[in-house]
């Protein structure tokens, strides 16, 4: 397939109504050729785009609106970082970023988590682990091991909070509590269960905090409350 420069639309059969859209931005034709044939194995996954740089992606993502860009971090032009920053800036809530990388513990993927990815995949990920991967990022929930969130957010956080709280100082104590455990790692049930409330009380506590904050998951909460100094950067509650 000739190399698209820098974006190209790929026609693809029509799936069913349910079907992933998803946008594949890497600088490698064979990393793409590769990511797309192991996509194409899913039924319910449609690649609908080929980017060469993260300005491709932002240009696919603007005219086709897929719900998923899997973008790799490292690309000559515009990297994965600020091709997500600039999705991001569509403010499309429907588009998430799928970050593709080398090494987990890596400057570029916590970078690209502050910019607004919503998770990220290594590039030998098993073809199963990684439909799983795009259908998670689409429904909008976790995606990786909180120990390995924790552990990436910990290794690159300033080493000093933001002197300037910002809006974490519009939060009330409860919602401080709430937070932390979210960057601990822990799931709606297990804050529920460590401050003995109902799950539909933490929720609400959770939505609350993503709009107080400006923020759009679960993964920027964490990345805020590591910068903000509300948790340990060692990421205390192991994992």
């Amino acid at each position: 397939m000739p190399d698209p420069s820098p974006a190209a639309a790929v026609p693809t059969p029509a799936g069913p109504a349910a079907s992933v859209r998803v946008v594949v931005a890497d600088d490698q034709a064979v990393v793409r050729a590769g990511l797309r044939a192991v996509l194409a194995a899913a039924p319910d996954i449609d690649v609908v785009g080929e980017a060469v740089d993260g300005a491709g992606a932002v240009e696919l993502a603007e005219s086709l609106r897929p719900d998923v860009v899997l973008m790799d971090v490292r690309m000559p032009g515009t990297d994965g970082i600020e091709g997500t920053r600039r999705i991001r800036a569509l403010r499309d809530p429907r588009i998430k970023v799928l970050v593709v990388t080398t090494f987990d513990l890596d400057r570029h993927v916590y970078d690209a988590l502050r910019a607004g990815a919503s998770g990220f995949v290594l590039k030998d990920v098993e073809p199963e682990d990684l439909h799983v991967a795009v259908r998670t990022v689409h429904a909008g929930h976790e995606l990786f091991a909180p120990s390995v969130t924790r552990r990436l957010v910990g290794s690159f956080v300033p080493a000093d909070p933001a002197p300037d709280p910002g809006p974490a100082g519009t939060l009330t104590e409860r919602e401080r509590e709430v937070l932390a455990l979210v960057a601990a790692g822990l799931s709606n049930a297990e804050i529920a269960d460590r401050l003995v409330l109902g799950g539909t009380t933490v929720k609400t506590h959770v939505s609350n905090l993503l709009t107080k904050l400006g923020l759009r998951d679960r993964v920027q909460l964490v990345v805020f409350a590591y910068e903000q100094g509300l948790v340990g950067a060692a990421g205390d509650g192991g994992g």
